[in-house]
């Protein structure tokens, strides 16, 4: 036997087998995860299981202590965190109108002034600049890819020239086999040669072959051979990972805005009658019968020619453009088939009834003009003395409508050039049509729609120009919203009696339309011009306010503050005197003066933009008509006791008499606008005074009966009609109204406060303010939605800066943090719907990222608070007072040390003093919890295994806790300054550590809030205080990171206890927690935020040992890690650049790490070397997250960790998208760089090794067939099972054959026979190409250096790895790369199989039917997809043109998977010729 070399005899022998029997009796607990999970072959103290967290380096002073050695480049920036890595933006909002709206200037309340701040001000956007660096956005993804594999080089393979149909071999025997001629072959090559030989052409010299080159120069030129034109990034040539959504990924929310639904532009081009003889008015409007609701405001507009407008002039004002609008957008947030457009046409008043006045419309028509035209002169002149007589009145005239989903669903048709869609009996064709005159491309069968709501889209339909000719006649005694829903219903019907009715022929022209994205010349409900709106002189389109038929929970992000008038019946029955043709003056007063009416109802068509006044159209002779007409008025920002509406009945006088008035007044009746501080909406029924109201009659509701007054009908109600309000300023919710109130009443100090019927003393404030903060959970959910942005900003400042009432500082900490949760949970509870992978409620998340900001933190806003965020002196605030009260003696005072409350220290002075006793003492913190710490802490240590700091921790957060009043008495005879204003992070954090029962249920439910919240609070903190690059030690108190330790231990505790019971709240609790320490990462101590990781890891391994199947805990803890790792500065959180300090002891380890890591027991030379390729203590308290990764993938992959194969796919996903990231990562695109982060990873190549007989065989003959289910290790280590033979081994390692049998090159335990699953070739890939990823990119001289202390069955082993990656990765042909996408496609078939079994269940008629077409398909006789054309409908995946566009796609996409593949086989095979072991000089 040969001399061994000197490496060789220092290698130990000692195998994994024997440390796990030596150190596996020591531990009791679940046996498969502490079988053979143990680190080192001796018992000291630095022995740590890999089942367990070591304790990180303290992060901070590791970082102080040991500064960068390298000046500024790319390796430093490895080493530092940028200083510029967290930034607050005030991003101003963006504004659809080119005037904000904002209320108008004037002493507005303080409720109006918050609302209209909460609409202008910035948004307040916690940046986190380099965020989408982490791998929650890793780009490899298949669209990125596209773009990272252009340009590779194309790479010519000997097996893509073979001929095709023959293999290899048979293509040699044919070429022996063949005869060859001069003529097939070129000039100059071999095969001419031989029948040439004379006229052959030499080949080329090579240069230098002969010359003595030394041994190192060849290799340095093969070495940089190797490394030129290699692609960087070698997760670029790898295939993306079939998974879904990134559970790391946190998507930012959408921008808060108004809300719209599909938006929907109708332009009315004309209208003409047979007979032109006055002006017509016209108004469209949407309605849902359905709902029985009017869906949208009144459009008006007028279609009238100049003409026909010249006989109204003397008594219409100048038109402002703004009431020329002809075209109009309308939003319809919940579209069905039961929304109509319904058109109501008026005239002017004239004498004679709705059906007189209809009559000529009837009768006259246009081809007998010339016939009639005395009889048309006469009846344009009778118009024409009304209009100047009585233009100001209108009446009603005639109506149609548009069954808008007719009209949407057959715009995409072909059927015909034109569709007529008629209410009227066959025979009478044309009694009410639509005609469509429009080009028309593209096809949308009236087949496909349904009675449903998915048909029912407005974004995408044709546009349509539609013509309608017939109108109905409006009936005086049916004019009532109630009537035109059963008209409605009625047309809808095959024998609608509408059809019987005579029409008013004419014909309406309308162009409907999906409106534009950002529409031109565009008007919003309150007449503000749209952006962009170039020239203020073009005839604008209105935006139409729409009333949705259900809520929408949207916030209000506008000023808004409309009211509409409905005014519907009238009951002058029995009135005595004359009172038929009536009419209702309405007007919007500010006081009992007729001069007090203000200009604020919005004009109609063709008139003044705003006016004092509107009338109601009046019914000819009736005395107890009905009315439809809509009145919008713009409510003032701030309203009064003084405020009301103004009703005025007429008489109008059709014919004109001498000594009679044109209109006679014959009643009063009025609603004062607030009742005790509330805006009155809803439905009134009002009693009517025959007489002018007396004065002071404004602040009385007309119920009230005053005194010497005449009522019509002994004071009984006779005057039907609606209020409502659309307003961003009015809650019209009485929970909330009082806590606005109450609070702004504190902030005024404006006592009493009158609320309802009570008056509200300051001694009871606090008892009511405390009643109505608890009551905001029985709120209606849609107000709470709409003013939910300046609820929570209250409830939060509540938080912060508790008032003092009456002298005393009330904290209401503990119920505003109460109501929130409430609130939160209310929200996720029915607004399930606009919810994130996570679970977070879109409109909560907006809040946080836009919204949300400190009390007294925005930097251009003089005042306290944001922009004066309920800024008030009567809060305890920050500021110290300038004069002491008198009341208030420092006679007490006393200084207590920060550490320890109960030791005394120096006086100082006193701001010192106050500061140093809330610090210490937590006073003033909560108000609920006095001498309940004992108790409290006594509930949260149930948990046994909640670490010892964690309880103690527990302890002095609950043992701060004390009451206000206690608080309030000791400050008041303590000092004469106002106590330190609190934070919000550490109240919300201390309010949830001690919270119980349900409120502590409920912030669970929705931690991920709370979490965020606190997040960016903290961040706020800082950066208002400067302390943003402040050392990390010094930035928050003890107690706070007492109250976060104790948070993190208690909700993981909940997490192991809980996720057997409701595994969907612990996913989503677990999550949130893991996102929170995640975001910790970049505010806080990172020693700190790691101990809070080793707390939830202790917790969980400690449940884990009690488990007989942890796979879900598992599970759950691989998404916590993958979470808290996929920081954007993962890299440098795991101290990348220091060399690993060996154990203390002198003895080495033996790790196994030896068998999970580098799998292998050695003494070697440098033990800071062999801790860097093994799961060693010093190198998972280094390198800390990534330790948790590695240990994670070595005791999920270990063999005999049963029940945890299942997570094999899961865990190699989460090493395979950390590789891949750094791999695109632009940070880390130097090769040094990249040397520094694949250190990292060195143990991974151990834990590879140690899985050799688990993976894939990619090996066997270049097929597809794998290994069988389970292998065992005695096949695998007999000689035929060998990838490398060991002669080859010893040769390139250098040392000589023994000539003995081979030994157990891969198992440490060679007498092990269990059979071990085998991983899926996916998860094998996957894994293959983490450890090129590292071999080629790791230092090659540590690589090196490693390889040189390997054994001869380590080195063996290594071999036959890097033997099954060439087979794994090695490209085997174009045929072989269709083959597998052939494969693919047929798995893909499968797959839509077993969803349509599990669609249609186990039985059934359509289950048989596409089994018979199944059937048929593969019975085909010709033995083409084609070959039976039956039942094609059933198979859509077998039709010609989805197997023609899917042939294309599958063609593009595999020329450039071919190319990719190529290059990562090229590439792959060079990285591994650099990697393999030298032979030593």
């Amino acid at each position: 036997m040969a001399e061994r070399r000197a490496f060789a005899q220092k290698i130990s022998r000692t195998v994994a087998a024997e440390v796990r029997k030596q150190i596996a009796g020591q531990y009791g607990g679940s046996p498969q995860l502490l079988k053979n999970l143990n680190v080192g072959a001796n018992t000291s103290h630095h022995t740590v299981p890999l089942t367990e967290a070591v304790d990180p380096v303290d992060f901070e002073d590791y970082y102080l202590t040991h500064p960068p050695a390298v000046e500024s480049g790319p390796l430093r920036d490895l080493i530092e965190i940028p200083c510029d890595d967290i930034e607050v933006l005030f991003t101003p909002r963006e504004c659809r109108t080119i005037v904000p709206a904002v209320p108008e200037e004037g002493d507005n309340d303080l409720h109006v002034r918050d609302c209209a701040r909460s609409y202008t001000e910035d948004w307040a956007i916690v940046n986190r600049k380099y965020h989408k660096l982490g791998t929650g956005f890793n780009p490899n993804t298949l669209d990125k890819q596209k773009e990272r594999q252009k340009g590779l080089p194309k790479q010519i393979f000997e097996s893509d020239e073979l001929p095709e149909n023959s293999g290899y071999q048979d293509d040699q025997d044919d070429l022996k086999r063949r005869s060859m001629s001069i003529d097939d072959t070129p000039r100059g090559s071999w095969a001419c040669s031989i029948f040439d030989l004379k006229n052959s052409l030499p080949d080329a010299l090579l240069p230098n072959l002969l010359d003595r080159v030394p041994n190192e120069e060849i290799d340095r030129q093969n070495e940089e051979q190797r490394k030129s034109n290699r692609h960087k990034e070698l997760f670029a040539l790898h295939p993306t990972l079939d998974e879904e959504e990134p559970i790391e990924r946190h998507t930012v929310p959408d921008v808060p805005k108004e809300h719209f639904g599909q938006r929907l532009l109708v332009k009315c081009l004309s209208l003409k009658f047979e007979i032109e003889i006055e002006p017509i008015f016209a108004s469209l409007a949407l309605y849902d019968i359905k709902e029985k609701k009017k869906i949208s405001e009144n459009f008006f507009f007028d279609l009238n020619s100049e003409q026909m407008k010249s006989v109204l002039r003397p008594h219409v004002q100048s038109a402002a453009i703004s009431t020329l609008a002809r075209s109009a957008i309308f939003s319809i947030t919940y579209p069905s088939q039961d929304v109509f457009l319904v058109i109501k046409l008026e005239k002017v008043l004239q004498q004679g009834d709705i059906g007189e006045c209809a009559e000529p419309y009837m009768v006259f028509k246009e081809s007998d003009t010339a016939k009639n035209k005395e009889k048309l002169e006469k009846l344009r002149g009778q118009s024409e003395q009304f209009c100047q007589r009585l233009g100001r009145y209108r009446m009603p005239f005639a109506w149609t409508a548009i069954h808008l989903m007719n009209i949407v669903n057959s715009a995409g048709s072909l059927e015909r050039d034109t569709t007529d869609l008629e209410i009227g009996v066959p025979e009478r064709k044309g009694s009410w049509s639509e005609r469509r005159n429009s080009s028309i491309v593209g096809r949308r069968s009236l087949e496909r729609t349904t009675s449903g709501d998915e048909s029912c889209n407005l974004s995408s339909f044709r546009p349509a120009t539609l013509t309608v000719t017939n109108f109905f006649k409006q009936e005086g005694d049916r004019l009532s919203d109630e009537d035109l829903y059963k008209f409605l219903a009625d047309m809808r019907r095959p024998s609608s009696v509408l059809r019987r009715l005579r029409p008013i022929t004419a014909q309406l022209k309308i162009d409907i339309s999906p409106a534009p994205e950002n529409p031109h010349y565009c008007l919003t409900p309150e007449l503000l011009q749209v952006k962009p709106y170039p020239d203020s002189r073009v005839r604008p389109t209105k935006e139409i306010l729409e009333f949705p038929a259900r809520d929408v929970y949207v916030p209000n992000t506008t000023y808004r503050n409309l009211l509409f008038v409905y005014a519907q019946s009238l009951n002058f029955a029995n009135r005595q005197g004359s009172a038929r043709n009536i009419t209702v003056k309405v007007q919007f007063m500010c006081g009992e003066d007729p001069s007090n009416a203000m200009p604020v109802i919005f004009g109609k068509s063709s008139c003044a933009e705003f006016s004092k006044e509107a009338y109601t159209a009046v019914v000819y002779h009736n005395r107890s008509p009905d009315f439809y007409d809509e009145i919008k008025i713009k409510l003032p920002a701030t309203l009064t006791d003084h405020h009301h509406i103004l009703f005025t009945f007429y008489h109008v006088s059709c014919q004109q008499k001498q000594n009679t008035p044109l209109e006679t007044p014959v009643g009063y009746t009025w609603i004062p606008m607030l009742q005790n501080g509330r805006l009155r909406t809803g439905q009134f029924c009002l009693p009517v005074s025959l007489e002018k109201p007396p004065q002071s009659y404004s602040v009385l509701s007309p119920d009230v009966p005053l005194p010497g007054m005449k009522w019509v009908d002994n004071h009984k109600g006779v005057f039907n009609v609606e209020v409502v309000a659309v307003s961003a300023v009015h809650t019209q919710d009485q929970y909330l109204d009082k806590f606005f109130a109450l609070v702004h009443a504190l902030d005024e100090h404006m006592f009493p406060v009158r609320i309802g019927d009570m008056r509200i003393m300051e001694n009871n404030l606090e008892t009511e303010l405390k009643t109505s903060i608890a009551a905001l959970s029985s709120s209606q959910l849609e107000p709470v939605v709409r003013f939910l942005h300046i609820l929570l900003d209250k409830l939060i400042l509540l938080i912060v800066r508790p008032p003092i009432i009456a002298g005393q500082i009330v904290n209401l900490g503990q119920a505003s943090f109460e109501v929130i949760a409430s609130i939160v949970n209310r929200l996720h509870k029915y607004l399930d719907s606009s919810q994130d992978q996570h679970g977070r409620n879109s409109l909560l998340s907006s809040y946080i990222y836009y919204v949300f900001r400190l009390p007294n933190t925005d930097p251009n806003s003089p005042s306290p608070g944001p922009g004066g965020l309920g800024g008030s002196v009567h809060y305890a605030t920050m500021a110290r007072s300038a004069v002491r009260p008198a009341s208030l003696n420092l006679n007490r005072s006393r200084s207590l040390s920060n550490s320890n409350p109960d030791i005394s220290g120096t006086p100082t002075s006193p701001d010192d003093e106050v500061r140093s006793i809330i610090g210490s003492k937590g006073l003033d913190r909560s108000n609920s919890w006095v001498n309940t710490g004992g108790s409290k802490a006594g509930t949260w240590g149930a948990n046994p295994s909640s670490s010892s700091e964690s309880m103690q921790a527990m302890d002095r957060s609950c043992n701060r806790m004390s009451s206000h009043t206690e608080t309030a008495s000791f400050l008041q005879t303590l000092t004469g300054r106002l106590p330190t204003k609190k934070l919000l992070h550490e109240e919300l954090a201390l309010q949830w550590v001690v919270s119980s029962g349900s409120v502590r249920e409920g912030a669970l439910q929705q931690a991920w809030f709370f979490f965020e919240l606190m997040v960016k609070s903290i961040v706020h903190h800082l950066y208002f205080t400067d302390r943003l690059d402040s050392p990390r030690k010094n930035r928050f108190p003890e107690r706070f990171m007492d109250d976060i330790t104790a948070l993190v231990s208690t909700v993981a505790a909940d997490i192991v206890s809980r996720f057997q019971k409701d595994l969907e709240l612990v996913e989503r609790l677990n999550n949130s927690l893991a996102f929170f320490l995640n975001d910790l990462l970049s505010v806080m101590d990172r020693g700190f935020v790691f101990s809070l990781v080793k707390t939830y890891w202790k917790q969980v391994s400690s449940k884990l040992y009690t488990l007989p199947s942890p796979t879900v805990l598992v599970s759950l803890r691989l998404d916590f890690l993958r979470i808290v790792c996929s920081h954007e500065h993962y890299v440098t959180l795991n101290l990348p650049c220091g060399l690993l300090t060996p154990p203390a002891s002198p003895s080495p380890s033996v790790s196994s790490a030896t068998s999970q890591s580098s799998g292998f027991s050695t003494n070697v030379q440098d033990q800071k070397i062999a801790n860097m390729f093994e799961l060693s203590v010093p190198f998972r308290q280094q390198h800390y997250l990534a330790g948790l990764v590695l240990t994670e993938l070595a005791v999920i992959l270990d063999p005999e960790a049963e029940g945890l194969f299942g997570l094999h796919k899961k865990v190699i996903s989460m090493v395979h998208n950390l590789l891949s990231s750094h791999d695109s990562d632009p940070r880390y695109a130097d090769p040094d760089v990249k040397a520094r982060v694949a250190m990292l990873y060195l143990p991974l190549i151990g834990i590879v090794m140690e899985t050799v007989p688990q993976l894939y065989d990619f090996t066997e003959s270049h097929n597809q067939r794998g290994r069988p289910s389970g292998s065992t290790t005695e096949d695998y280590d007999s000689e035929g099972g060998s990838m490398i033979s060991q002669t080859v081994a010893m040769a390139i390692a250098g040392t000589s054959v023994p000539q003995l049998s081979r030994p157990s090159s891969f198992l440490l335990n060679p007498t092990a026979s269990r059979q071990y699953a085998t991983f899926s070739a996916e998860s094998s890939r996957s894994l293959l190409i983490c450890l090129l990823w590292v071999l080629k990119n790791a230092d090659e001289m540590i690589l090196q250096k490693w390889f040189t202390d390997l054994s001869v069955m380590q080195l063996n082993r290594l071999l036959d790895l890097l033997y099954l990656c060439v087979s794994c990765f090695e490209y085997k042909g174009k045929k072989a790369f269709e083959r597998m996408n052939s494969l693919t496609f047929k798995k893909s078939k499968d797959m839509k199989a077993k969803l349509e079994e599990a669609i249609l269940g186990s039985i059934g008629a359509r289950q048989e039917m596409v089994r018979r077409s199944r059937g048929q398909l593969e019975r085909s006789p010709s033995g083409s997809a084609f070959g039976s054309q039956e039942n094609l409908r059933w198979r859509k995946d077998m039709t010609h043109w989805r197997q023609n566009s899917e042939k294309m796609d599958k063609s593009q996409k595999a020329v450039r998977y071919c190319n990719a593949d190529q290059e990562l086989s090229w590439s792959m095979k060079q990285s591994l010729m650099g990697t393999l072991p030298q032979k030593p000089i």
